[in-house]
């Protein structure tokens, strides 16, 4: 069994210094050990988009990245998106449109989204399909995620 190592993760605007075994996986060490278990461990293979979290702005997939390539760098997790007590306008939209059921994959939707409009702040449908098209749910036809990120969106009709 390899040695743990020394990291320094950037999780949501703190930093957290860690020993992780080489293979530890990024969502491993965020739920194991900084206690963040909003990322969920769904396929495990990359594939469901249930612990999807952001490095530097891009949507990453938690259990295939390795704890150890993400220092330095700036990692946010769907616990990161809000602001203090205030939930982030995405998820709020998720709750205010009903687009939230079993809530397994919201989490991932989440960061999805919140990663869509810092890119592109009115996204056609159709962009927003694609934008979350990584992400899969089980208990919706995701119409109503889809009006949530819409109206999350700088454009949104409410």
């Amino acid at each position: 069994m390899s040695e743990a190592i020394p990291i320094s993760l950037k999780v949501n605007g703190r930093t957290h210094q860690l020993f992780v075994r080489p293979s530890h996986t990024l969502l491993q060490v965020l739920r194991e050990q900084i206690s963040l278990t909003g990322s969920k461990r769904g396929c495990n293979q990359g594939v469901c988009g249930a612990c999807s979290v952001m490095i530097d702005g891009a949507v990453v997939r938690g259990c295939l990245t390795l704890a150890a390539d993400a220092t330095g760098r700036d990692i946010t997790t769907v616990e990161g998106l809000a602001e203090g007590n205030e939930l982030s306008p995405v998820q709020q939209a998720l709750l205010d449109r009903g687009a939230v059921q079993c809530g397994f994959c919201m989490p991932g939707m989440a960061v999805a989204a919140t990663a869509l409009l810092a890119e592109n702040p009115e996204p056609s449908d159709e962009e927003i399909r694609d934008g979350l098209s990584g992400n899969l749910c089980r208990c919706s036809g995701y119409v109503k995620v889809i009006e949530a990120v819409r109206s999350a969106s700088t454009g949104g009709a409410s």
